[in-house]
């Protein structure tokens, strides 16, 4: 049945409520002309526009100069677009990893009680989000040893970042120095000067060998300067850190904070960081329940309980309701912007809940005997590889002597940017290091398609 509703009085038309908003500002920041003009004249500018630095190419000029069409002819489009993607297999890593992710993942973490979600401010309508993400945090503190873990940060970057920044809040002895190893990759570093940049402190580097922190090197770097230690397991080439100990006895009796970068994945079968006495543990859980997107991470942190209410991020803390009943909430968010603002310790304001939360479902869909059989398995996988690769011609791999977790680099006889190019065109991709090695990554889901691998590398070094 069609039914007419009688337009009211005090309806506008499209035209007219423009107009009308044009005047009073934006619905969201409903500042009227005079306001405007004040807080202009309170930072000593003429007009908004002087606010803003947009370049004129990109300027928005009332149209996007788009072609409306049918909702078909879109995804003919689309289709189109999207075929001419280059279809590669990958062996890529570097900080980026491919696992599988059950369905069990998508399904849980789909349903609109999850998805609509946004932070957990009022516990009485949050328990189910807010227990997911204590799971989280104590599935960090189980893999790492720590006494304390957040409910999850943007990626390993800022997550080292904000171990900067703690250690230089928390450190008794004057000192402005954060000592990184030389395998650092250069966009962890970039995020890293940023975080430093506010408080002053200063980056510098330590040498390594074989891919590995020398305790030699290490000592001699260190001053009382030093504020933190970085050191990761495994690192960016793969390479297992064996000198963790050593590291740890170094540090042991120096102010100078232990930072260990790992993932959860390899933490499920490498030395724990509490044993080797780290004090700050960051790095990637995206490993588990993400896709492998080049972009949209989490990072993890946790650290020992004298660091507590520095930690960066949200923390859930377990509590007890009226009736004696086991309840969750957020606890000690003193940092956040939304309150106690002049005493933040971090800038960071949203956290991954939802991320955190497919993390905690893949993980608990393996169990430990999964996670460790898993972690296993990126250890035995890249071993093979390596060695198969080693008996090509013009191939030496692994390029360290070391224990190898997912990926490792191999050293090539001849330009490695123009093996790289002629592996991607006949199909396969993988990094290039240097002028003259290569860096290749495996796992569970592109196993299959080693043999093929070693076949195009056999042909293309011919």
């Amino acid at each position: 049945m069609n039914q007419t509703h009688p337009t009211r009085e005090t309806d506008l038309s499209f035209d007219e409520s423009d107009a009308a908003q044009a005047e009073s500002g934006s619905p969201f920041t409903p500042h009227d002309a005079e306001d405007v003009t004040e807080m202009l004249a309170a930072i000593g500018a003429d007009d908004v526009e002087e606010l803003f630095d947009v370049p004129e190419p990109v300027r928005y000029d009332g149209s996007f100069g788009i072609e409306g069409r049918s909702e078909r002819a879109v995804r003919r489009r689309l289709d189109r677009t999207l075929d001419a993607n280059a279809d590669v297999v990958e062996f890529l890593g570097r900080g980026h990893y491919s696992h599988y992710v059950p369905s069990v993942v998508d399904s849980l973490s789909l349903r609109s009680e999850f998805i609509t979600s946004y932070t957990q401010y009022q516990p009485e309508v949050s328990q189910g989000f807010l227990q997911v993400l204590f799971e989280f945090q104590s599935l960090v503190t189980e893999l790492t040893g720590m006494d304390v873990a957040n409910c999850s940060m943007y990626d390993a970057a800022t997550a080292l970042g904000e171990a900067a920044t703690l250690a230089d809040r928390v450190r008794a002895a004057d000192g402005s120095t954060i000592l990184v190893p030389d395998y650092l990759r250069a966009e962890r570093r970039a995020v890293l000067e940023n975080y430093a940049d506010g408080p002053g402190l200063e980056i510098r580097e330590f040498p390594t060998a074989n891919g590995m922190v020398d305790p030699d090197a290490l000592e001699s770097a260190l001053g009382e300067d030093v504020l933190l230690v970085y050191v990761e397991n495994p690192t960016t080439d793969g390479v297992i850190e064996e000198h963790l100990d050593e590291i740890g006895s170094i540090l042991e009796d120096r102010e100078t904070l232990f930072c260990l970068g790992s993932d959860l994945l390899a933490l499920s079968l490498l030395q724990n960081p509490a044993d080797v006495g780290a004090d700050v543990v960051v790095g990637n859980a995206g490993v588990l329940g993400l896709p492998n997107v080049y972009g949209m991470g989490i990072g993890l942190f946790a650290c020992r309980e004298e660091f507590l209410r520095q930690v960066p991020g949200r923390l859930v803390g377990a509590s007890e309701d009226a009736d004696g009943d086991r309840t969750y909430t957020l606890t000690l968010q003193t940092r956040e912007q939304h309150i106690r603002r002049e005493r933040a310790t971090s800038n960071i304001c949203s956290n991954q809940a939802w991320v955190a939360l497919r993390t905690a479902i893949h993980a608990a869909y393996l169990g430990p005997e999964g996670l460790t059989a898993l972690a296993d398995r990126c250890t035995r996988l890249p071993a093979r590889l390596a060695a198969e690769l080693d008996a090509i011609p013009g191939v030496s791999a692994p390029a360290n002597d070391a224990y190898h977790f997912r990926e490792f680099t191999a050293e090539i006889d001849g330009d490695a940017e123009a093996v790289v190019s002629e592996l991607a065109d006949r199909g396969f991709a993988v990094h290039r290091r240097g002028d003259d090695a290569i860096q290749v990554c495996v796992t569970e889901t592109n196993e299959e398609h080693a043999a093929e691998l070693l076949e195009t590398v056999r042909e293309v070094m011919a």
